[in-house]
């Protein structure tokens, strides 16, 4: 099977989407951006990959009408249990990284209890990694770094007082060990992974061997089958750093375009507010690029602003829209300078004003400097199209919403619940197009 994939490395995160022949999207992955690109590349890859994967078994066991009623929750939990899989081995990954690291280090006396506090602290989160992947388990983030980082501190802490071991000791320990568990691709366990998670599932599965085999052949036939990597197209604000020769790159501004007119093909506004940028783009009915315009000079108004003010507020980044939601009042935010607004967040909050109005009207005012980026790029044409990350914000859609028809009326605004990844798709098309429209080969890569 022939597949063209599109990697969009952003500031936060990279993600990457695999489409057929026939334009279908049969996978997406995302990652955190890592320092190493390489990497962040090859891993948004693999998990793009292996959504493709789940996507061709749950089309085969569809087919085969095994399942009946079941398939929902039979694919649910293959994949919790190869996420299962996946994280006990890069937690043990990590014990081992972390061991080596003790012993290079000149801890003193606390040498030998420091590998018994790591030995403790892997134990307990080895046996916490069901509860974390069992059905309805709720995580703040799927990133192996952020759940490993949170059980991890959390039970060292608790380790290290009982065993009176200087805390600090473990925490660079995990510092050290993260980075290089984080720089590395586990391509080659994935089907070992997959098969362990269909043995798993199948315990869960209760009925006789026959319909097991009626289940297991159409999955085993998609394991079977090759999935050509025949063109790669890379894109976003990491771009230049991709493994990827200059014909294989393409602007964010043209991967955005076309993605979101792929999505939406009477898109005639664009609006992509990442982590870094701010881009307004005006596309032609085939989304091809007439005009934009960005900010690219500071990230006021992005996604890192959000992630400033949430780190200033101590919450996550996922909590800002729903309390912005529960405003009652408006309040005006002056600055959207990511350097002054803490400084203005904490003078509201000395004046007494609630959280969610402050909240509140920090997102209008991010969505107010977006508007401006709109003018500026020839306004807003119907259809009107909210890509990047904060397009999964409620309060700043809210806001969006509101300022659009105050300034411009009544018309379609399209927010797909997949718009993180529509410079990825718009590279996947180029990919396409390359080659089933242009002739080229996967050589020139």
């Amino acid at each position: 099977m022939r597949c063209f994939i599109g990697i969009d490395l952003g500031s936060t995160t990279t993600k990457a989407v695999v489409i057929d022949e026939h334009q279908q999207v049969l996978g997406r992955g995302i990652t955190n951006s890592r320092s190493n690109y390489d990497t962040a590349a090859a891993v948004a890859k693999q998990e793009a990959m292996l959504g493709a994967r789940f996507h061709l078994f749950r089309q085969a066991l569809t087919r085969s009408n095994a399942l009946n009623g079941e398939l929902d929750g039979f694919i649910a939990q293959l994949e919790r249990d190869f996420r299962s899989e996946q994280y006990l081995e890069q937690l043990a990954d990590l014990e081992a990284t972390c061991q080596r690291n003790r012993e290079k280090t000149n801890f003193g006396d606390a040498g030998p209890a420091l590998r018994e506090a790591l030995d403790a602290v892997f134990r307990q989160l080895a046996a916490e990694a069901g509860d974390l992947f069992a059905p309805g388990a709720k995580r703040k983030s799927d990133f192996f770094r952020d759940i490993a980082g949170s059980q991890y501190l959390a039970t060292g802490e608790a380790v290290a007082r009982q065993m009176e071991l200087r805390y600090d000791f473990l925490l660079n320990l995990f510092d050290r060990s993260i980075i290089e568990v984080e720089n590395r691709v586990y391509g080659d366990s994935m089907r070992r992974h997959l098969l362990a998670a269909l043995e798993r599932a199948f315990i869960a599965l209760p009925d006789t061997a026959a319909r097991r085999a009626q289940v297991e052949a159409p999955i085993k036939g998609v394991l079977d089958t090759e999935m050509e990597e025949t063109y790669t197209v890379g894109t976003g604000y990491g771009r230049a750093r991709l493994p990827f020769s200059k014909e294989h790159i393409r602007s964010e501004i043209l991967c955005h375009g076309l993605g979101a007119h792929v999505m939406y093909p009477s898109t005639a506004t664009v609006l992509d507010i990442g982590g870094q940028d701010t881009k307004a783009i005006q596309v032609d009915p085939h989304g091809i690029v007439e005009s934009f315009q960005m900010n690219d000079r500071c990230a006021a108004g992005c996604g890192r602003y959000l992630g400033y003010i949430a780190d200033e507020m101590n919450m996550g980044l996922h909590e800002l829209g729903p309390m912005a939601m529960q405003s009652t009042k408006t309040i005006r935010i002056n600055s959207t300078c990511t350097v002054f607004a803490g400084a203005e967040l904490r003078d509201r909050l000395a004046l007494g004003d609630k959280r969610e109005d402050i909240m509140a009207g920090l997102h209008r005012a991010i969505i107010l400097r977006a508007m401006s980026i709109l003018a500026r790029s020839g306004g807003i044409r119907n259809e009107f199209t909210f890509t990047g990350g904060v397009a999964k914000n409620e309060a700043a859609v809210k806001a969006l919403k509101e300022l659009v028809t105050e300034n411009y009326g009544e018309m379609a605004l399209n927010i797909n619940p997949d718009s993180i990844y529509t410079g990825a798709l718009g590279g996947a098309t180029f990919a396409w197009r390359a080659v089933v429209e242009e002739g080229k080969t996967a050589e020139a890569r």
